[in-house]
């Protein structure tokens, strides 16, 4: 389960209030590798968390997850930029979450989270949980890093810090709730690479990489995957045409309003 009232983690994909499972980044890093090599990401199932704004560690890195560990501080950094040059445009400061990168398991004022959690961001303390070991299992086991997916899962967890900032993140309200702030997310997410592919930071392939994978997480993929029927009224992060035009609206034109934020 996500922390108390936290978001970002929960199988089923995307990035809202979420209970139980894997969050956004490693639903979306086990479905570039399913996508990539053909393998249920249920049988992969790994940990991962996030945040932004400066960095902490709760835990000595292991060896390897220094590239990770910059890579993901790159990238958080960028959507600083990002989203300060937006917040600025309309006469407001932009303050960004904290980075948090960890092992195992670590406390958050949502409380104490493992790595099974997956990804995810906590509004009480406005950080963003990332658990590494998630990537380094890709890497070592799969050789597949997935650049453009772990910078994409950053990017969803920073949407629901823009989210908290602008009053937009609300906990309880059911899972028609969650799909939509999840969802909302994922808009977010697209506007930061709206971002990125203006200013050829995105390598070619990118953003078709991403919304194949945001195609992959949709809550009904993942309940046939599993083996089981769709059920609608389960979903918590919507379903896969759901969550391509979520990424898609922020993606094509970069404007807050696609994402129902008035700027």
């Amino acid at each position: 389960m996500s922390p108390a009232g936290g978001f970002g983690g929960g199988f089923g994909g995307g990035g809202m209030i979420r209970t139980g499972g894997l969050g956004i980044g490693g639903i979306l890093l086990l479905l570039v590798v399913s996508y990539l090599f053909g393998i249920d990401p249920l049988s992969v199932l790994s940990p991962d968390q996030s945040s932004s704004g400066g960095y902490t560690s709760s835990a000595p890195p292991a060896p390897g997850t220094d590239r990770s560990a910059e890579f993901s501080r790159r990238i958080l950094g960028d959507t600083e930029d990002v989203w300060g040059d937006i917040f600025a445009r309309s006469g407001q400061r932009y303050p960004p979450p904290t980075l948090v990168l960890f092992d195992d398991a670590a406390e958050s004022a949502c409380g104490l989270s493992s790595a099974a959690v997956g990804p995810f961001y906590c509004p009480g303390d406005r950080k963003l949980y990332l658990d590494l070991s998630f990537f380094r299992e890709l890497d070592q086991r799969f050789g597949a890093p997935g650049d453009f997916a772990h910078a994409y899962v950053i990017a969803h967890e920073v949407g629901h810090h823009v989210q908290n900032l602008v009053g937009a993140l609300q906990n309880g309200g059911g899972n028609a709730q969650s799909v939509r702030q999840e969802l909302q997310a994922d808009c977010l997410a697209g506007i930061w690479g709206h971002s990125a592919a203006s200013r050829n930071v995105l390598d070619a392939g990118d953003a078709e990489q991403g919304i194949n994978a945001a195609a992959a997480i949709g809550d009904d993929t993942l309940q046939r995957r599993a083996g089981g029927r769709v059920m609608p009224e389960s979903f918590t992060h919507g379903s896969s045409a759901q969550r391509v035009a979520a990424f898609k609206q922020g993606f094509d034109g970069g404007d807050l309003r696609a994402c129902g934020i008035a700027k």
